[in-house]
């Protein structure tokens, strides 16, 4: 049973459907400049933050503040703005801002919706591919690229030896560990762009995608899209996605399981 009803994702929906097309004009007219760029971790480590991940994220809380006044908002930048709304807006203002930075075209603009903790509807747009990711119910999912919209589908007839795998650890796995998953290693023949990778899941480019170290507004938006295209998307450890952190995403529930019996020398 769908946990919003019709009208719910229609009128949601539609908000983000609008939202993608102002943040890829928001860009072209206000961001497409020189940015300045600090690091969050000041000498432990590298963790970009640049002046347009802030300016993308007061204008999408602005947004969702004319339209939603009471909902709550997670945002990567800026926390935590709390009501006693049961519908919370997670935000990713640029997911990829190492792309970001190097002037790879991969980043984007992730949203989601969530209800009772729970991403119902989601959005990961792409404003220099000139294209967006969103999924109308819980069943039916769309790309829009180059202002053609069509549903996407997973490629749900795919088995696991012909599986093309995106994959990325981030620097998140030890050379010890990964060393414990050689299958994973041999299928990582495909590049991991970031949001994108997830995106290619949801259309059937890609059949599945293995990430580390995902934070909520990471991945929260992407769930919704994934599932209603028909796609499985858990942790590493088979918990629920929203929980966040190493995340697998695949085609179909068969791969799922082979994936996740591969990775459990690194999940103890």
């Amino acid at each position: 049973m769908s946990i919003l009803n019709s009208s719910d994702f229609k009128r949601y929906s539609k908000f983000v459907d609008s939202l993608a097309k102002k943040l890829t004009n928001f860009y072209y007219s206000k961001l497409n400049k020189t940015f300045k760029i600090s690091n969050k971790l000041k000498g432990r480590g590298y963790d970009p933050v640049t002046t347009s991940d802030k300016a993308f994220e007061k204008f999408i809380r602005k947004e969702i503040k004319k339209k939603f006044p009471n909902h709550q908002v997670i945002g990567e930048e800026f926390g935590h703005k709390k009501s006693k709304s049961q519908f919370t807006w997670v935000i990713d203002p640029i997911d990829g801002t190492r792309s970001y930075v190097i002037g790879n075209p991969t980043w984007s603009n992730l949203i989601s919706l969530n209800y009772k903790g729970v991403p119902v509807v989601g959005l990961a747009n792409y404003p220099v591919l000139k294209k967006y990711y969103y999924n109308v119910s819980d069943k039916i999912a769309y790309v829009v690229d180059q202002g053609k919209k069509r549903k996407i589908k997973v490629n749900k007839k795919v088995t696991f030896k012909d599986i093309k795998m995106s994959a990325a650890f981030h620097g998140m796995l030890s050379l010890n560990k990964q060393k414990k998953i050689p299958k994973i290693l041999k299928l990582m023949q495909f590049p991991c762009a970031d949001a994108l990778s997830y995106s290619h899941l949801a259309e059937g480019k890609v059949d599945a995608v293995l990430q580390c170290g995902n934070k909520i507004w990471d991945i929260h938006p992407l769930i919704p899209i994934i599932k209603a295209a028909g796609g499985v998307v858990s942790t590493w450890k088979n918990t629920d996605a929203i929980k966040a952190g190493n995340i697998v995403a695949t085609a179909n529930i068969g791969i799922q399981k082979k994936i996740l019996k591969i990775l459990k020398p690194v999940t103890k």
